[in-house]
């Protein structure tokens, strides 16, 4: 089964993130590094929530049908 990759980076600080993305349908609304703009929800991000906020490097796996296969920070 083929799988799309997309990159992109956040920085969100823990403020920001705890006040608007915490319900439960909440979605973080991200630019990938060629220009497209995806829409995750939030809880995908959560895990990658420190004291700072979520800052970093991430790739976002989808399958054919665009559905979520996984997310990681990467370096």
């Amino acid at each position: 089964m083929n799988s799309t990759v997309y990159l992109f980076s956040l920085d969100i600080s823990y403020q920001v993130f705890s006040q608007h993305y915490s319900g439960a349908a909440s979605t973080v609304v991200v630019k990938t590094d060629k220009g497209l703009t995806l829409q995750l929800p939030a809880s995908r991000l959560r895990p990658y929530l420190s004291q700072v906020g979520v800052k970093g490097r991430f790739r976002l796996t989808v399958d054919v049908n665009n559905r979520f296969k996984s997310l990681e920070q990467i370096v």
